[in-house]
């Protein structure tokens, strides 16, 4: 009798778990997901000096960076300087005339002239990743003295 009820029972099991399984669907299933980019930035001076010696030699003043971004495959990464003062005046005379511009040194750098309001691009990159470079700043003055310009550096990413 333990017999046949054993077989009943695995019989009546086995018949449920058929029609369960008869019963399973699949879908498939799209999931979107968008990131924000995120930017990080290190610079060893925010404040350029320079020591400007003879109206005929620019002094030097040089910034050492280190950028990350992660941000969509493709997309933009740019590193900007923003003088902080309109006119960086020696410890002196203010009618002196002063032009700054830089020269990059590492992957994406770029060279120019500072514009003296408002961002200059100094780099640009596509994509994700860390990026190490320097930024050469000469200044040229037409008096000689002691130069103070902080500065700003943004990183940015779509």
């Amino acid at each position: 009798m333990r017999f046949l009820s054993f077989t009943v029972v695995t019989a009546a099991l086995l018949s449920i778990a058929t029609t369960a399984s008869a019963e399973t669907a699949s879908t498939t299933l799209v999931v979107a997901a968008t990131f924000n980019s995120r930017t990080s930035l290190n610079v060893s001076a925010d404040v350029l000096q320079f020591d400007v010696v003879s109206s005929a030699d620019p002094a030097v003043a040089m910034v050492d960076f280190s950028a990350r971004a992660r941000t969509a495959a493709g997309a933009q990464v740019v590193l900007s300087i923003e003088p902080l003062q309109e006119e960086p005046g020696p410890q002196g005379p203010s009618d002196t005339q002063t032009a700054l511009t830089f020269s990059g040194v590492g992957e994406g750098t770029l060279s120019g002239a500072v514009a003296p309001s408002g961002l200059t691009v100094a780099g640009r990159w596509t994509g994700s990743g860390l990026r190490h470079g320097t930024l050469v700043f000469a200044l040229r003055a037409t008096a000689p003295g002691k130069y103070t310009i902080p500065v700003r550096f943004v990183l940015s990413a779509p």
